[in-house]
């Protein structure tokens, strides 16, 4: 059976450009949209992922890269329903300073 690989992360930090890189590479991978649930283990819950990715990125860069207008309060709200997902993290990758190449490349690597 194959690995199943789940990203979560606050909007904006990559999590669909790198589960769509990593099907390319016929790796079974899921963006899991954790962030907007009030249920901590959702992502356990419904994708039950053999390796979850935790992909972070700054508020700054996530109103750049999706054009956003969310409050930094929003924001935080994110990282917050993202706590149970971060404690149980395999890879953590924070990823302003990377290209989604770059990334995709260090989840490989892993």
């Amino acid at each position: 059976m194959a690995v199943l690989i789940g990203i979560v992360g606050p909007c904006g930090a990559g999590k669909t450009t790198l589960a769509n890189n990593l099907k390319a590479l016929q790796i079974n991978a899921r963006a899991i949209a954790q962030e907007h649930s009030y249920v901590p283990n959702m992502w356990q819950a419904l994708t039950h992922p053999d390796i979850l990715i935790f992909l972070d990125a700054s508020y700054p860069v996530t109103m750049q890269r999706r054009n956003m207008r969310w409050t930094y309060r929003e924001y935080e709200e994110q990282h917050h329903r993202l706590r149970h997902a971060r404690e149980h993290t395999n890879l953590f990758i924070f990823t302003d300073p990377l290209t989604p190449e770059g990334v995709t490349q260090l989840v490989v690597n892993f």
